[in-house]
């Protein structure tokens, strides 16, 4: 036996013939027409139930009809014998069917003797279900009737088959037990769904219970009975006797439904064309059995290993292996050539690997390499199911690494101890799993990634940036700062100077008065009016003047923005966005200008100046009469130009004093006064800007506290990013169970707080003060106590609130540790800086992930415990990779029960998404998936130094003779697997 095992097929599993008992809506004898219709099928029909009503004439006449030659694709006919319970349903009363294994010995002679043990009770007479008895029982009903067939339906229309009887008379059945599978209908007309009633809840549940199958085309009842809606598996095998197969047949009383159920809701059931593949469905309906247009979707035919052939190699008796497309199971003793074979497959996928390759014949695990001196020329070819073929020397002769790209993925033993060895190699199973969240990702969602680094890099990137922004902003406004503090320190420095020059102008004053000839107060009088109108006029005019030259160097700054500035700032932008796609002329559009005719605002605002500053100063006056007043008595002297008041001032001071010396003196000393009182109106202002500056400290420490705040949002955004990386992996084994969920990522913030405060000691403050930062180590503990916790853990607003928290209780301790004095300046603010820098510095920060399994990171893991994650990675996560999965020996790190509870369900998940193919010692592995294929490996000695002599059978479990084999090398046959179950108490019920 060499097959490929379980594979899809089209059954019909309900449909009438032509003459069926009750309802016949075909055309009178029309076999013809009936039989071209299930040839003609598509897709394929390839086994057929023939239904009929108490009787298996029809399958009887099919049968004959098929030995005549038609139904040329059909490989399995077989007997549904439709039977009605003494049990109403919502329309009619509910059905029950008999199918039978038609290779059963005497199946026909058995199934009537089966079907003569079911009595209907009436007319004070007991009707057996037989031909003859039906027909008696219709007579007795309508005496009119003469006809034999008409009055064999309408006794069958009367006849109702109890169910206690019913299951009483199989139970009682050795043979009905062994061939014959009874089925229920679902639907509300005929089926259990129609006992609707509380009533009649128990009575549902038993004939359900008694079921084998379940006839129904509702998506909803077959999710019920796998255990997929309304109770679990385990629920309903205490209820029900565990989960239930469906099938929904075209129930076919006329041509035009011939094998058209409504809605193509086809039967499929993956198995040989065999009653056995029936069996093996009810023990795993799941896997075995499907409704709909058509079958489920494995792996793709282009990704999947259809068929080996060996070449030029006597050593090898099987020349040619069919393997399945799910899951396939290579079996056998010690030596019998599993490992071989799966070398073989691998070798033809081009994925055994240049490492095994260079390996000595003396140590290497892998069968090739090791027979390598004795294959010789025998080679490998595989047919792929697209259609194409690969393959080559098996002494990896033409193997060519630099060129190959492997068509499967192949885990040989020594492929996971290097992968997961202790030797450092963890980092590989660490790429793999980051490969893996990579690929869990829709090609729409990678951004143009190639890789993880890539996809991560683009994910934080962003806020990697706005972090730098907000370092750099921190650094400006902590130089601003400092300038505050120089400003506040000068403040009493500032009004000492005032003061001095207000007692100086005031002695200047003192010095004019006594220049004032007598009888000339009154001029002297209006002197020092127009002087003080000439102090605050020119005190405009150095305002405007101040504005113009501020406007002349804006012009300057903006000719230097657009000349050297902005384009740099465009070239920074070019680098760190290189994925942008932007040609030269789309990135012009990111050039920074500004947003106005900057250029002739400004030309706008000089000239105002210009005309201000001349408005103020005035035309110049010449001086004709020294007694002539230039300004009447009662003008508004601020409102005249500088020109004329000046005129004036030197007319008066004329007539102040005749002698020349004093009117020269008195010339002088005011404008010594005038000189005295600008400087003094400076400092005054500068003073006022002094006083300020601790309400502008207060604002700007605020400010960097914001933008400390805003730069801890950039970091949690990088966190967060980093979270959502591995989001798509993370829900998905939320959502999985056992083994799985210890598999977990922690993204985490982590502060390395004795970095930070070491930088401080080192360079930033003197610990031989005397202070509570004396001695190293003290910042350290302090950071931990106040700091660490919002660092690492806290929100952007907590992390803020903690700094300022300890701002407000250390700054004053640690500016007293300073090694400069404040007096000096230049050496205090650049220290000042360098604090600041330090202590809003996030240099000591860092987001990192760590790939945890049950709480541990994976490079902390024994080399074994690696070997699962990297087996849980490709079973259950490795959705992009569809390639072929061989695994030598994946229960090898794992106690039975594990394999069982872990690998199980995920050997049975993967193998719809991709070819599976294991070498295995383990049973649950094989029997408990329910293997697509087994391929049974043995061998005979050589004969000599030669190789031994491989030879291969396969088959699926549905096929007995593959079940003995597998039970005689797993389990070491059934008579050591019953003495194991009895020695430990176990109850095996046949």
């Amino acid at each position: 036996m060499i097959t490929r095992g379980s594979e899809w097929h089209r059954w019909e599993p309900h449909i009438h013939a032509p003459g069926t008992l009750l309802n016949d809506q075909f055309k009178y004898g029309d076999w013809d027409g009936y039989l071209t219709l299930l040839e003609a099928a598509t897709p394929r029909v390839e086994a057929i139930a023939v239904t009929d009503y108490y009787t298996t004439s029809l399958y009887e006449e099919v049968l004959s009809q098929k030995a005549r030659g038609r139904l040329p694709g059909v490989a399995l006919i077989l007997p549904n014998i439709e039977v009605r319970l003494d049990v109403a349903a919502k329309s009619g009363f509910v059905n029950l069917h008999l199918l039978v294994d038609p290779h059963a010995t005497d199946h026909l002679v058995e199934v009537r003797r089966f079907l003569a043990r079911l009595q209907f009770p009436a007319y004070n007479d007991r009707f057996a279900c037989t031909p003859e008895d039906l027909a008696r029982l219709g007579r007795m009903a309508d005496p009119a009737i003469s006809d034999e067939r008409a009055a064999f339906a309408h006794g069958a229309t009367q006849f109702k088959v109890n169910f206690a009887q019913l299951k009483g008379v199989y139970v009682e059945s050795a043979w009905a037990k062994a061939n014959m599978l009874i089925g229920v209908a679902g639907g509300s007309g005929d089926g259990t769904s129609g006992l609707h009633q509380a009533a009649d809840q128990t009575l549902r549940q038993e004939i359900e219970k008694f079921a084998h199958f379940i006839f129904t085309s509702s998506p909803a009842q077959r999710e019920f009975w796998l255990g997929q809606r309304g109770l679990t598996a385990q629920e309903l095998q205490a209820r029900y006797d565990g989960c239930k197969p469906c099938m929904h047949g075209s129930d076919a009383h006329n041509l035009t439904t011939t094998a058209k159920p409504v809605g193509d809701r086809f039967s499929w059931i993956k198995g040989a064309l065999t009653f056995d593949s029936l069996r093996q469905s009810c023990i795993d309906p799941a896997c075995r059995t499907f409704v709909g247009p058509e079958p489920p979707k494995t792996a793709m035919p282009s990704q999947v290993v259809s068929q080996l052939v060996i070449e030029e190699a006597d050593w090898a008796a099987t020349k040619s292996i069919p393997i399945n497309p799910g899951l396939v199971a290579i079996i056998g003793a010690r030596g019998s050539g599993k490992t071989a074979l799966a070398d073989m497959i691998a070798a033809g996928c081009e994925a055994l690997g240049d490492t095994a390759w260079r390996q000595d014949e003396d140590v290497s695990p892998s069968f090739l390499v090791r027979a390598r001196p004795l294959i010789g020329d025998s080679k490998v070819r595989l047919q792929w199911g697209g259609g194409e073929t690969t393959g080559g020397y098996l002494d990896g002769r033409d193997v060519d690494d630099a060129w190959s790209f492997p068509r499967a993925r192949y885990l040989s033993q020594q492929f996971v101890e290097e992968l997961c060895s202790a030797r450092g190699a963890s980092e590989g199973l660490v790429r793999e799993i980051e490969r893996v969240i990579f690929e869990a990702h829709a090609n729409d969602d990678r951004e143009g990634a190639v890789n993880f680094g890539q996809l991560c890099e683009n994910r934080t990137e962003r806020y990697r940036q706005a972090r730098q922004r907000e370092a750099e902003a921190i650094a400006a406004i902590s130089d601003r700062i400092a300038t505050e503090f120089e400003k506040d320190a000068i403040v009493t420095s500032l009004q000492s100077q005032a003061a001095g020059k207000e007692t100086l102008i005031k002695g200047y004053t003192a010095d004019l008065a006594k220049l004032v000839v007598k009888g000339t107060e009154a001029q002297a009088n209006r002197h020092a009016e127009l002087s003080a109108a000439v102090q605050t006029l020119t005190g405009c005019i150095a305002a405007f003047s101040a504005q113009r030259r501020t406007f002349v160097a804006m012009q300057d700054e903006v000719k230097n923005t657009r000349t050297a500035k902005a384009p740099e700032m465009l070239r920074q932008a070019i680098a760190r966005h290189p994925s942008s796609g932007l040609n030269a002329s789309q990135w012009d559009a990111f050039l920074l200008v500004y947003k106005g005719d900057v250029d002739r605002a400004l030309t706008g605002y000089i000239a105002w100046a210009d005309e201000q500053i001349a408005s103020l100063t005035g035309q110049p006056v010449t001086v004709g009469d020294p007694t002539a007043a230039l300004i009447a008595s009662d003008a508004d002297l601020t409102k005249l130009p500088l020109s004329l008041l000046k005129a004036e001032m030197g007319r008066l001071e004329k007539l102040i004093s005749a002698d020349t010396i004093v009117r020269n003196q008195y010339s002088a000393l005011t404008q010594r006064i005038a000189t005295e009182n600008s400087a003094l109106q400076k400092l005054r202002m500068q003073l006022v800007d002094a006083q300020g500056a601790a309400e502008r400290r207060k604002a700007l420490q605020q400010e960097r506290e914001d933008a400390y705040g805003r730069l801890f949002t950039a970091v949690i955004s990088e966190q967060h990013a980093l979270e959502d990386l591995y989001a798509p992996l993370m829900t998905r084994l939320t959502a999985m169970s056992g083994t799985l969920r210890k598999l977990s990522v922690q993204v985490s913030r982590t502060a390395d707080v004795a970095s930070w405060a070491s930088h401080a000691e080192d360079h930033l403050i003197d610990l031989r003060k005397s202070g509570p930062f004396m001695g190293r180590g003290t910042l350290a503990e302090v950071a931990r106590t106040e700091l660490q916790a919002a660092w690492e853990a806290g929100s952007a607003a907590e992390v803020q609130a903690a700094m300022a928290s300890f701002i407000a209780k250390y700054t004053k301790d640690l500016l007293a540790h300073a090694p400069y004095a404040p007096a000096d300046q230049t050496a205090f603010r650049k220290w000042s800086t360098q604090f600041a820098r330090w202590l809003f510095g996030t240099d000591h920060l860092a987001v990192r992930y760590e790939i945890l399994y049950d709480g541990t990171d994976i490079r902390k893991l024994s080399p074994g415990t690696r070997g699962i994650v990297l087996l849980l990675l490709y079973l259950a996560l490795d959705d992009a990779d569809d390639r072929p999965l061989i695994i030598d020996q994946p229960e090898e790190n794992l106690d039975p029960k594990s394999v069982y509870d872990e690998l199980v369900p995920l050997f049975m998940q993967a193998r719809s998404k991709r070819q599976v193919i294991i070498v295995t010692h383990n049973a649950n592995l094989v029997i408990n998936t329910d293997a697509d294929q087994i391929i049974v490996a043995d061998a005979s000695p050589s004969m000599g130094s030669g190789l031994p002599t491989f030879r291969y059978v396969a088959g699926g479990l549905e096929d007995a003779d593959i079940r003995k084999q597998v039970c005689d090398i797993l389990e070491g046959g059934a008579e050591a697997f019953q003495a194991r179950a009895r020695r430990l108490r176990v109850r095996l019920e046949r």
